[in-house]
């Protein structure tokens, strides 16, 4: 699983470098994601960007760690979102729950966090 982790002041940014957010990607993906909202990350972004495809499990997945974060108080934005991903975000309705931004930069002005990319 190929991720990049950034901070920009509160806001702790996943990059996904992964063509297919997919099994059996996801166990190590939700995994490195719980490690940073157990260390303390309650408002974070994952940029997925580079993600062109995605199934039902990965959706799942981005559900649950929604779930995690409004379970410490925090909260979930997702950015960069491909056509093709969104669509399929739309389709489950998780852009009812979970706000999806342009790009990473509007996701983190969703946070109160000035400024662009740190890449």
């Amino acid at each position: 699983m190929q991720l990049a982790f950034d901070a920009r002041g509160d806001v702790t940014v996943v990059r996904v470098r992964e063509a297919k957010l997919t099994y059996p990607l996801l166990a190590s993906f939700f995994s490195e994601v719980q490690q940073r909202v157990e260390g303390g990350a309650r408002k974070v972004v994952i940029d997925l960007q580079a993600v062109g495809y995605l199934d039902s499990a990965s959706i799942g997945c981005l559900m649950d760690v929604h779930r995690l974060l409004q379970e410490k108080g925090g909260a979930l934005r997702l950015s960069g979102l491909q056509a093709r991903v969104e669509t399929m975000i739309s389709m489950t309705g998780v852009h009812k729950i979970v706000p999806l931004h342009r790009d990473e930069e509007e996701a983190l002005a969703g946070f109160g966090v000035a400024g662009g990319p740190g890449r």
